[in-house]
């Protein structure tokens, strides 16, 4: 073949424009690629939120975020193998120079073929694209979903903790988010947040409402909403009833359990023990300070097993059942007071049951 032969010139340009399209489909897979990428780094970072999620009790165990769709993981496959296949065709890799070769021998083949494969690879890169859209949209549809189920177990949560009287605010609940540095020691001007896309803007909405939902959940862990002798039968609840010494009309501040002798009675919430020992018609008696102006006391105590200023956990034994002070046979006077005045402990014990789900 003469250089500068009609036909020469006909090969130089089918490979001409077969490198144009290849470099085309390059740029085209490189931005897939892309894509790609920035989608199973995202799914790393989404993976950390579900992890709190399962946590708060929002997401169900070992579930991924994209094993609601059952389809995802076909795509995530088809996305694979798609780019795969879109650079088989385009002859892109090790090949490439053999396919070169091979179009330059049979241009007029080559053209008619190059058409058909163009054709083919954008089928491709349509197919890619869908799949990706898809895994992206099912991401999104997931942070939404467990951010709004944030939302709503914090907001059930404030609702049954505010039947009790206890009121935990915003602030409380922004107070338990971990803090580092100095807070005396900081400052500088308000700038917003380097984040400007919107999954990006969902991944931050769903860790402040798992943030809130965490703090929520941490203060109703400290407060009485446990059973401070789950075995036993209530005998007196709380209100006026006839004094059984005096036999007229008095307030009981508490409900009381059928305790045998010796019966171990448990802390209903962890805290620290201010008071332990004799206190008049309570007998031997048990106070914890909760926090939150709450506090419990457990009176009638034949032994007393804690000291004043001990740490207690949820369910620690703080003594035994006895009928020490004013009482009339063996039993657990339970009290919860806040801000020094006694309430009903049924209202923490019926939150108990319902926080259970949330708290649990």
């Amino acid at each position: 073949m003469k250089i500068g032969s009609p036909h020469c010139a006909q090969v130089d340009r089918v490979t001409s424009r077969q490198l144009l399209d290849q470099q085309v489909v390059e740029d085209k897979v490189e931005k897939l690629l892309q894509q790609q990428m920035a989608l199973s780094s995202r799914h790393g970072r989404l993976g950390t939120l579900l992890d709190r999620a399962e946590e708060s009790g929002i997401a169900e165990k070992d579930v991924q975020p994209f094993e609601a769709a059952p389809l995802a993981y076909e795509k995530r496959a088809d996305a694979s193998g798609g780019l795969k296949a879109i650079r088989r065709l385009m002859g892109m890799g090790d090949k490439a120079p053999q396919r070169k070769m091979a179009l330059a021998y049979a241009p007029q083949s080559a053209s008619r073929g190059q058409e058909a494969m163009s054709d083919r690879a954008d089928r491709l890169f349509s197919k890619v694209t869908l799949s990706l859209k898809d895994i992206e949209q099912e991401q999104k549809t997931r942070i939404d979903s467990l951010t709004a189920g944030a939302s709503e177990a914090t907001d059930a949560i404030m609702t049954i903790l505010a039947r009790t009287g206890v009121k935990v605010t915003a602030d409380e609940v922004a107070a338990t988010a971990p803090v580092t540095g100095d807070d005396d020691a900081i400052g500088g001007p308000f700038v917003e947040p380097e984040t400007t896309e919107a999954f990006d803007t969902s991944l931050i909405e769903l860790d402040t409402a798992l943030a809130r939902l965490e703090g929520v959940r941490s203060q109703a862990k400290k407060l009485p909403f446990n059973n401070p002798s789950p075995a036993s039968d209530i005998t007196s609840t709380f209100g006026n009833r006839l004094d059984p010494f005096l036999g007229r009309l008095a307030l009981h501040a508490g409900i009381d359990f059928r305790a045998a002798t010796g019966t171990r009675i448990v802390a209903t919430a962890p805290g620290i023990v201010i008071t332990a020992g004799k206190t008049g018609g309570y007998g031997n008696m048990v106070e914890i300070d909760h926090g939150s102006s709450v506090t419990t006391r457990y009176a009638h105590l034949s032994t007393i097993l804690v000291n004043v200023g001990d740490k207690i956990t949820t369910g620690e034994a703080i003594g035994r059942s006895g009928s020490t002070g004013r009482s009339t046979g063996p039993h657990l006077h339970y009290e919860v007071r806040l801000n020094g005045e006694a309430v009903d402990p049924m209202r923490f014990l019926t939150a108990g049951i319902k926080l259970s789900h949330y708290i649990n």
